[in-house]
């Protein structure tokens, strides 16, 4: 059975399902992405959302899947199932689809309407970001694939980032970009003094009210850092935090283990933006997104992530950079043939396999609430 079969199949069921359980409605639209199928329900008016996400095991069980996820999303209710063979995002195809990139925008992924997904760091609504998730996650890939496409559209001269990975595996495969200060910092030592650089660096911008050019200081194993650093890293960490942003300073800081203890006080407070992946529980996905009720915890792993700004989240699936392709990206960022250079867009778009429902109108593009901050490329 062909895929235009299929979905038309799982429509059908899940409308017989609905009038089975008296409860009106139909399939109104939906979206293919490489990692789920999203379907839209209109329902009549004060049809309860939760008589609909009574049926989620019903609705699993006809689709012949292993879950469904239904939740409302504005006046609509979504049911959501995984597809059967996940398909990756690749970094490079994505970034052709991208007429523009604006100046320190990071290339997150691709979200549920299946539009290229950026995040401005210099945005005002930005400033740092925190990236949380479990092992299997795919956490540590995201920082790679966001901080390369850091490199991959902004030259040295405008943003330069700087490592520090105290278990020295996370961000090895960046010391190849040429946008990298000094290597890799993977022992406490190195991190203590590399970030006493930076709260100097900050405090000179301060005083010459200067910004340029821009520093993104990754940080994997948060965690980790503070408890082998001590009570001097935090405080940099957090001095960074309060002042960095006017400074042309931008923290992205990783972490497996979102607890209240180390996402707390000022450092909860100077992290508005959130990537939250696969976590262990409610308990984490709490810490980790900062809100209650994320969906964190229900999250697919491997790459399925949410953001979260200013209280609102929006589910992405993280793109993805594989080694042979972070290579490619080094070499010819480190040759400097802007001309060459196999991400750039080339006037047509990709075979991404991101569909809309067949026979169905398609979705309209959404301006969300964070269009301003993310720099989503319509």
């Amino acid at each position: 059975m062909g895929r235009r079969q299929t979905l038309n199949m799982q429509a059908d069921r899940i409308e017989q399902l609905l009038a089975h359980h008296k409860i009106p409605g139909r399939v109104n639209g939906g979206t293919v992405t490489p990692r789920f199928v999203q379907f839209k329900l209109a329902t009549e008016l004060g049809t309860k959302v939760s008589k609909v996400s009574a049926l989620a095991e019903e609705i699993a069980m006809a689709l012949g899947t292993r879950e469904a996820r239904i939740y409302r999303e504005g006046g609509e209710i979504n049911v959501e199932i995984p597809r059967d063979n996940p398909e990756p995002v690749r970094l490079l195809p994505l970034c052709k689809r991208l007429t523009v990139v604006p100046p320190a925008a990071a290339v997150l992924g691709m979200d549920e309407q299946g539009f290229p997904l950026l995040l401005r760091l210099t945005a005002p609504d930005v400033a740092h970001v925190l990236i949380a998730g479990t092992t299997g996650s795919g956490k540590t890939a995201l920082a790679r694939t966001l901080l390369t496409s850091l490199a991959m559209h902004n030259r040295q001269g405008q943003l330069q980032l700087i490592l520090i990975d105290p278990k020295g595996r996370g961000f090895g495969p960046l010391a190849g970009l040429p946008h990298v200060l000094n290597g890799v910092q993977n022992t406490p030592e190195a991190a203590l003094d590399c970030l006493a650089w930076l709260v100097r660096e900050m405090e000179r911008r301060d005083a010459e009210a200067v910004s340029s050019p821009v520093l993104v200081v990754a940080v994997d194993e948060l965690a980790d850092l503070i408890q082998t650093g001590g009570k001097q890293v935090e405080e940099s960490l957090t001095r960074i935090a309060q002042r960095g942003r006017e400074a042309g300073i931008h923290l992205v800081a990783c972490t497996q283990k979102p607890t209240a203890a180390l996402i707390g006080g000022a450092m909860k407070a100077n992290f508005p933006v959130r990537l939250v992946g696969a976590v262990a529980g409610a308990d984490e996905a709490r810490y980790a997104s900062g809100i209650s009720d994320s969906g964190a915890d229900k999250l697919e792993g491997k790459g399925d992530f949410i953001l979260v700004a200013r209280g609102s989240v929006l589910r992405f699936q993280a793109a993805w950079l594989g080694p042979q392709d972070l290579a490619l990206v080094a070499q010819e960022l480190r040759t400097g043939n802007r001309t060459s250079r196999r991400w750039q867009n080339e006037g047509k778009a990709d075979d991404l396999p991101t569909l809309q429902l067949p026979a169905l109108p398609p979705p309209q593009p959404h301006r969300s609430l964070m269009d301003r901050l993310l720099g989503r490329n319509m």
